[in-house]
């Protein structure tokens, strides 16, 4: 007998240890899953340890005929899909009207709406892993409905066919199908990981140019056509000069210090920053800030700002 085999039936007669065992190996990859599906690492945080709770107390009904990877991936989709139920999808700035041309004083946080958050990915981790938590592809995933979300990431990311996600969500494989059409007009390809030399630079450079209050250094880093947003904001700006009239009149002068570390999130370069608004206070957590590169330069700034994200990517709330 193996020692997943074992393993398996020990955790039948109660062993929880023996059980950890046998889901740790996948804890990560059911994780990003449920990212994926619901658009938080806080939700994924409650959906996965829901799953795992199901998973334990219907161990018994595990007959072996599919894996149990398939079996787990089975239980924590059907998690998701109730979460999807109750909490419907998140969004970013751009899902809730137009970009503003000019730079809005005194923009306040919406509370009333549920905000796409960050994912953080490590440098050991594949391209292919980093590339399925894209933010574009997790913020085109919030507008499908939930069969459809979850028959695209089970086929395009996970690899299940057609015939074993009908098995998984109870429905035909023609209907797994018809939902993956209907999917695949709204959600774009996912993009190549960049390289990570060269994006880590651009993640320096771009918290150096906020450090030093450096305008034309982060004008050379931006894209003419660059987005910049940050949830909970509800506004957000396109185009350069919209983009640096906001740059100007905050990040660069009027909010106070800056100190960053980089860091990985959604496959793409990160930059954590820290603001310290009073003179020899500490560094506090304000953003995560995402940067999608193109062509060496920065043609999107997602800022999510709010200590808690910080967190989810190990970082302290403060520096000293």
């Amino acid at each position: 007998m193996t020692e997943l085999a074992v393993d398996l039936e020990r955790a039948r007669a109660g062993d929880d240890s023996a059980f950890t065992r046998l889901v740790e190996p996948l804890r990560r990859e059911l994780h990003a899953h449920c990212y994926r599906m619901l658009g938080s690492a806080h939700d994924a945080d409650d959906a996965l340890q829901e799953a795992l709770l199901r998973a334990w107390r219907g161990l018994a009904r595990f007959e072996g005929r599919a894996s149990l990877r398939s079996w787990l991936y089975t239980v924590t989709t059907r998690t998701c899909l109730d979460a999807v139920e109750r909490r419907g999808k998140r969004a970013l700035p751009m899902d809730l009207g137009p970009s503003s041309e000019h730079v809005v004083a005194g923009d306040a946080p919406r509370t009333d709406v549920a905000w796409l958050g960050p994912y953080p990915t490590g440098p050991d981790a594949r391209a292919e892993q980093r590339e399925a938590v894209e933010l574009a592809f997790v913020a085109a995933l919030q507008h499908l409905p939930g069969n459809q979300r979850a028959a695209l990431v089970l086929f395009e990311v996970l690899g299940f066919s057609a015939a074993e996600i009908a098995s998984m969500m109870g429905t035909s494989a023609a209907s797994v199908n018809s939902a993956l059409q209907r999917a695949r007009r709204v959600v774009p390809a996912r993009e190549p990981a960049p390289p990570d030399a060269r994006v880590r630079t651009l993640a320096s450079d771009y918290a150096r140019a906020l450090e030093r209050g450096d305008a034309d250094a982060l004008v050379a880093l931006l894209t003419e056509d660059v987005t910049w947003s940050m949830p909970p904001m509800p506004h957000w700006y396109r185009g350069i000069d919209a983009a640096m009239s906001f740059a100007r009149r905050y990040p660069l002068a009027s909010c106070g210090s800056w100190r960053h570390r980089i860091v990985s999130a959604n496959g793409l370069p990160a930059v954590a920053s820290y603001l310290r608004s009073s003179p020899g206070g500490a560094f506090e957590s304000w953003s995560i800030n995402v940067l999608r590169p193109r062509d060496g330069r920065i043609a999107e700034i997602t800022s999510f700002v709010g200590r808690e994200h910080f967190a989810v990517f190990g970082l302290p709330d403060a520096l000293g």
